[in-house]
């Protein structure tokens, strides 16, 4: 079964406001996929890193709401004890160019096995990996659908 690891931008797309029709298409996307994790279609990872970045969400509301679906739903999670593990590998990342969250989030994705990273952040999708596939929502619904 597909694992994924979605990035906290991923998480909070459905709450930004725009008329531009990517974030929307991003947006359905990103709903769909919680519909798949929901469903048991695919696994959710997550990761203490996530949980940090989630808590500090200024509103309470996104903030909740996220970490509510993050907890009910991640089949599998990379806590502090495996930090030591993930520190080696973001500082491997980072000397690409990825900033520090982003490579930890990677880290904990590859730590996971997760299959594909999933994000909507455009500068962080230029990274390539062995280990692992980015992509962004609407990358992976059109995926997924290929595969059904």
């Amino acid at each position: 079964m597909l694992k994924v690891y979605l990035d906290t931008c991923c998480y909070n797309r459905p709450f930004d406001k725009s008329h531009d029709s990517s974030v929307q298409f991003e947006t359905a996307a990103k709903l769909f996929i919680q519909s798949l994790i929901k469903y048991g279609d695919i696994v959710l990872a997550s990761s203490l890193i996530l949980h940090s970045e989630i808590a500090e969400n200024p509103s309470k509301y996104k903030k909740d709401s996220i970490l509510r679906f993050v907890n009910e739903y991640a089949g599998e999670y990379i806590g502090s004890e495996r930090m030591e593990e993930a520190l080696m590998i973001s500082n491997e990342i980072i000397k690409t160019g990825i900033k520090a969250f982003d490579a930890a989030h990677i880290a904990c994705a590859i730590l996971a096995n997760c299959d594909y990273f999933i994000t909507t952040d455009k500068r962080l999708l230029k990274y390539k990996s062995e280990c692992i596939t980015l992509l962004n929502p609407v990358e992976f619904v059109n995926m997924w659908k290929k595969m059904i």
